[in-house]
């Protein structure tokens, strides 16, 4: 009983990605940011999640590492080519 299950997951899951490969993806709208959200614990005071999303019709991306200081490992990253046309958007508490 539990391989038929298993037989009807995977056939529903080979559909949903058959039919996501074929949708047309030419009319994504281009996001290009580096976010970068400071933590609220007391104890990582100045610490933050830097996260660099890319997407678009080519693809999507999306990379988030935590940082001591990741408002400067942000500004190091935009001055990288591969990052040039990225834009910086800086969340904290007061701006969600």
């Amino acid at each position: 009983m539990k391989m038929r299950t298993m037989d009807k997951v995977r056939a529903h899951r080979e559909m949903l990605k058959s039919m996501w490969f074929n949708l047309d993806h030419s009319n994504t709208p281009i996001i290009k940011e580096i976010v970068v959200e400071m933590d609220k614990y007391p104890s990582r005071k100045g610490q933050g999640i830097v996260k660099i999303l890319d997407d678009g019709p080519d693809g999507y991306s999306c990379f988030t590492t935590h940082q001591e200081n990741p408002i400067e490992y942000a500004k190091n990253r935009l001055k990288e080519n591969k990052y040039k046309e990225f834009k910086l958007v800086i969340k904290d508490e007061n701006n969600t």
